[in-house]
């Protein structure tokens, strides 16, 4: 017999201005609305403190990074996810040391600051110019033990990745949440992005019948380069797949959003496992690559 093992996601969507203390204001307040419609587990947008600022190569952009530990905005929605008893995750632009990293926290219901996953992708080109900020992480893909479920976090292009997914529902995720930022390419202004970037998601989601979350952000913002000014207008559409890759519920490309969207992980589960023709064990997983691509394969590596 199923369980009500019973969940509640949610998807921000916002335009950012380039001043830290409105866009937290921002997402606390976009927070609190999705908890008033029950979400349990509430995804903002990537690097939201400020513009996206990876339209351009300028040095003194650095100085937007912090320190994991003790840092100002992820002590914040510390505090409000214990006041409102919701699952966070936070996305940063971290300073370690002489490294830096496009990262998220993950806070769970109680507080608690259980971990951080470092974005392993990292684009270079035009308007993305992440590599000049950012090292490629060195977490490898996670998954967290929250109150409400075990949820794998990636960040923007890594959702590009059916590895990726795949690693995380290996590990035991349930659901999958990917924070972004894409819009418009400044280089083409004919190139669009949007169907496929929403299309590759829902593969991952049917793929491995895992929810999947996604939370991208509005607003046309405009960042002075070496070369003169870059525009990306961003396109939003953050949505909410089901465990088929099936949307249930999606924002449009102008307006704030907050997406809500219910699931029993029980119900699901049980359906994964009806369906195991398609859901590889890890070692046979890591097997059937070995054997395609002729790489030595050892337990527990996939």
């Amino acid at each position: 017999m199923e369980g009500r093992k019973v969940v509640v996601v949610a998807a921000l969507q916002f335009a950012c201005s380039d001043e830290v203390s409105s866009n937290v204001e921002t997402a606390e307040r976009l927070v609190r609305a999705a908890h008033v419609k029950g979400a349990n587990i509430i995804l903002i947008q990537e690097l939201f403190e400020g513009y996206y600022f990876c339209q351009a190569q300028r040095e003194d952009f650095f100085q937007r990074a912090k320190p994991y530990k003790g840092h100002p905005t992820i002590q914040r929605m510390q505090k409000l996810a214990k006041e409102l008893g919701v699952v966070i995750p936070v996305s940063f632009f971290e300073e370690a040391n002489n490294a830096h990293y496009n990262s998220v926290a993950v806070i769970d219901a109680d507080g608690t600051d259980l971990g951080l996953y470092r974005k392993s992708h990292i684009p270079d080109g035009p308007g993305y110019q992440e590599k000049f900020y950012f090292n490629p992480g060195d977490t490898g893909f996670k998954v967290f033990e929250t109150k409400f479920a075990k949820i794998g976090i990636a960040i923007c292009w890594d959702q590009w990745f059916p590895e990726a997914a795949r690693a995380m529902v290996l590990q035991g995720a349930e659901i999958l949440f990917y924070p972004t930022a894409i819009g418009t390419e400044p280089q083409d202004e004919g190139l669009d992005s949007r169907d496929h970037w929403k299309r590759v998601m829902q593969g991952h989601a049917g793929a491995n019948l895992v929810p999947l979350v996604a939370s991208n952000r509005i607003g046309k913002e405009i960042i002075t380069t070496e070369h003169g000014d870059s525009a990306i207008t961003f396109y939003g559409n953050s949505f909410i797949a089901g465990p088929t890759g099936e949307i249930m519920a999606i924002a449009n490309d102008k307006d704030e959003d907050v997406l809500v969207a219910e699931f029993n992980l029980d119900k699901i589960k049980s359906k994964r496992h009806m369906h195991n023709c398609i859901f590889f064990s890890v070692v046979e997983y890591g097997l059937f690559m070995g054997e395609i691509f002729k790489l030595p394969f050892r337990s527990g590596n996939v």
